[in-house]
């Protein structure tokens, strides 16, 4: 922020003017990854999505690696492949000039197992017409995919409330296991 101005408009209202530098802007150069091994470095960065010369942007960058409302991204992909005890960590590590070198650690983990099912939150409809939908099971892998399409299965039901719709994982990284909570609401 360069300046600002304040100016009366009248007994109630004001005008805030601020002046506003932004600086250089910067770019992407080189993107590097480090410890992926179910997925190669082509397939990660064709999923990112981001390339050399690209205007530098860590909101983009963290969308594009964690849970992207728009679609796909590196951490879906992981979890839809079973590996829920993932962790990514970008790390700015050279600015030259205007450019900016990224390295991204990937540590997978093991894939996980499904331990146990809770479903609460349901008042009228039985357990076991909700549980029939469910797509994951005990002693299956996690799947991110596989809680989204219970999710949608259990919408169409027309018997719960998709608003009140909500899922947590409770992942158990000592054993490699994760229990999957179910909640619920009746329309």
């Amino acid at each position: 922020i360069v300046s600002d101005t304040i100016t009366s408009l009248g007994e109630e209202d004001l005008q805030v003017d601020v002046y506003i530098e932004e600086g250089n802007q910067y770019f992407f150069r080189d993107i590097r990854w480090l410890g992926n091994e179910k997925f190669t470095t082509q397939q990660l960065s064709d999923i990112l999505g981001i390339n050399t010369g690209d205007i530098y942007n860590t909101a983009l960058l963290n969308e594009r690696l964690f849970m992207n409302p728009a679609g796909l991204d590196v951490s879906s992909q992981y979890m839809d492949d079973w590996y829920l005890f993932i962790s990514i960590t970008p790390t700015e590590i050279s600015v030259v000039d205007d450019s900016i070198d990224i390295e991204i650690k990937i540590y997978e983990g093991a894939q996980a197992r499904i331990n146990k099912i809770y479903i609460t939150g349901n008042t009228k409809t039985s357990e076991h017409v909700i549980r029939r939908e469910i797509k994951t099971k005990p002693g299956d892998l996690f799947s991110r995919s596989d809680i989204m399409r219970t999710q949608r299965e259990l919408s169409i039901l027309g018997f719960l409330d998709p608003e009140q719709m909500n899922v947590i994982p409770k992942p158990n990284p000592v054993d490699g296991t994760v229990d999957i909570e179910y909640i619920v609401g009746e329309k």
